[in-house]
């Protein structure tokens, strides 16, 4: 478990006894796809650590329509949003595979933040980075045309959750069309349209649940 911990962004400088307090402080649960970890506007109890699977991050207006938010994978953390603030949940998470996580009770959470600086500074930083995304995503939804938000979220993808060997980036996604749609704000029919342009110039190849994005050829 140690081990996995090591793979952690949150915990990459810690040490081995720090890492032991974590394993000591926190629940290991393990959920099937499709269960809802939390529900917009509930309150905040819980911070989570994602050590196998993938969780969505999703929010749905008042007429049910989602809108998929972000992507969560090994080695990622979510859920202190609220647990900072005192306030309710701005999102829900839900599951995409067999997915096992750590679970660190609110209290404990900021306790943990109170001894472990390095800890609140990486979580500082990761708030940072979702505002700049945040901000960043609204521009691309005013200004930028459909098909350059489909390139772009790809291109993320990759970048945050895929592997590389060579000039090809390997990304293992559970999202379904209708999710990465949200994602990148398009309908489903552009991006649809996109993808097979990109399939056609052998940009992208596709597997099951995985993609492969070809960099010399997105370049050429």
């Amino acid at each position: 478990m140690i081990e996995l911990l090591k793979k952690v962004q949150l915990f990459e400088s810690l040490s081995n006894e720090q890492l032991h307090h974590i394993l000591s402080i926190a629940n290991k649960q393990t959920f099937p796809p499709g269960i809802v970890l939390f529900q917009e506007n509930d309150p905040g109890s819980a911070f989570y650590i994602l050590l196998k699977g993938s969780v969505k991050i999703y929010t749905r207006s008042t007429s049910g329509e989602e809108k998929v938010l972000s992507l969560i994978q090994a080695g990622e953390s979510f859920g202190e949003l609220s647990l900072l603030d005192g306030r309710p949940r701005s999102a829900s998470a839900q599951t995409l595979e067999s997915t096992s996580l750590l679970v660190i009770a609110g209290h404990t959470f900021h306790d943990l933040l109170r001894n472990q600086f390095e800890i609140t500074r990486h979580i500082m930083a990761e708030l940072c980075r979702r505002l700049r995304d945040t901000n960043q995503h609204v521009y691309d939804l005013t200004f930028v045309d459909a098909r350059t938000r489909v390139l772009k979220n790809v291109i993320l993808l990759a970048n945050r959750h895929g592997s590389r060997s060579g000039n090809v980036i390997s990304i293992k996604v559970a999202l379904n069309y209708d999710e990465l749609a949200q994602m990148a704000g398009v309908t489903k029919q552009a991006l649809s349209q996109v993808l097979r342009d990109l399939e056609d110039r052998h940009i992208l190849t596709f597997g099951l649940n995985e993609y492969k994005l070809d960099l010399a050829r997105l370049n050429g």
